[in-house]
């Protein structure tokens, strides 16, 4: 069996979230017997992944605009590179990228779907009528892989029910595929890291999005620092550009740019806690990272997040700021619960090997339904 995999994450932003699950769904298959991986993606003449992949030409000058690339991806491209490579089931990882049209008809078809964000939330700094433009353009793209898909995989019950939802007649296509976990590096020493850490701190991982709750969160950590001393300081995986300028330069407030493997792991390793207070995630890596580490977690209420931390790890509503500063009021006095070997058993569940046992059966089912 001939599997074909959308690679373009894993060429175009080889460090991102999407391309560390393109590479973790590389490598299970790869794992798979009397199965052969076909990658396809997009790449410049002299890019090193056009020795190991099937690539579209991009050129070496400013890329063109995003709708027009993946439609000559995804419609001129594709069709006929699935074609001629024989391939048996194709999987697009680009939230959408399946082909738009002659696909050839004994192609499987599954789309890995992380979340609807793009659907469900409102765009941040954008003039309504081009966030207009863009959510019908989302909604046309996203809306013709589910509708093309033979399955869809989601990394969390929550993604699977919002796409339930909102696409009730393509429900008995999904299931749940949680992202895999890669092993942590060996931590980098504190004498190499970019800037020196606090003796105590506890740890923000994430910034960009609005939906990643950076401006709350600061501002219920002010609120808990002015009302108890010993709150511990922060540390910012993050850019200060994410959030407004009064909570650029806090003090006690650490921000981390540009952050390394090595320089990532030391800071969960030392951190007395992690916080994730986004409220809304589509399944939340960090979590398990910090756990992996042996740290432990408090996370928000209401989405994939409380599917990814154990059941005696704090939770708190991402919307109530009073309510989260008390809780760190009272995190900050307290002893942690478990150990931290109880917390890496079980971010294990979410380890390679789990990982690839869990594409092997979703294959499996996709195949045993092709046969009816």
């Amino acid at each position: 069996m001939r599997i074909g995999l959308d690679y373009r994450a894993a060429t175009a932003a080889p460090g991102s979230g999407p391309a560390r699950q393109v590479l973790a769904l590389e490598r299970a298959l790869r794992r798979r017997p009397d199965t052969e991986t076909v990658l396809f993606t997009e790449a410049p003449l002299d890019h090193p992944h056009r020795a190991i992949a099937v690539a579209a030409d991009l050129p070496a000058a400013p890329p063109a605009p995003g709708l027009r690339r993946r439609w000559r991806f995804e419609a001129g491209f594709l069709p006929s590179a699935l074609r001629a490579q024989q391939v048996d089931v194709y999987i697009a990882t680009a939230e959408g990228g399946l082909p738009v049209w002659r696909k050839p008809a004994a192609v499987r078809q599954v789309l890995l779907l992380h979340d609807l964000f793009r659907l469900t939330l409102r765009r941040p700094r954008s003039s309504p009528w081009r966030a207009l433009a863009s959510r019908l353009i989302d909604e046309a793209a996203i809306g013709h892989s589910i509708a093309s898909a033979d399955a869809i995989w989601t990394p969390s019950r929550y993604t699977t029910a919002e796409c339930g939802r909102l696409y009730p007649a393509h429900a008995h296509k999904l299931y749940v595929l949680p992202d895999a976990l890669a092993p942590l590096p060996a931590a980098a020493e504190r004498s190499r890291l970019s800037r020196p850490l606090p003796p105590r701190y506890w740890l923000l991982v994430g910034t960009r999005e609005p939906r990643k709750n950076a401006d709350l969160f600061l501002r219920a950590w002010l609120d808990a620092r002015r009302q108890h001393y010993d709150t511990p300081d922060l540390v910012v995986v993050g850019s200060p550009a994410d959030v407004p300028a009064e909570l650029q330069r806090l003090n006690g407030v650490h921000w981390f740019e540009q952050v390394g493997d090595e320089e990532l792991a030391r800071l969960y390793l030392d951190a007395e806690r992690l916080w994730q207070p986004s409220y809304a995630e589509g399944f939340g890596l960090p979590v398990l990272e910090a756990l992996a580490a042996g740290t432990p977690v408090a996370v928000a209420e209401g989405g994939a997040l409380e599917e990814v931390a154990p059941g005696d790890m704090p939770r708190f509503d991402p919307h109530d700021r009073p309510q989260l500063a008390e809780l760190m009021i009272r995190l900050s006095r307290e002893s942690v619960v478990g150990n931290a070997e109880q917390r890496r058993a079980f971010a294990q569940r979410f380890a390679p090997n789990a990982y690839a046992a869990r594409v092997g059966a979703l294959l499996d089912e996709l195949l045993k339904t092709r046969k009816k």
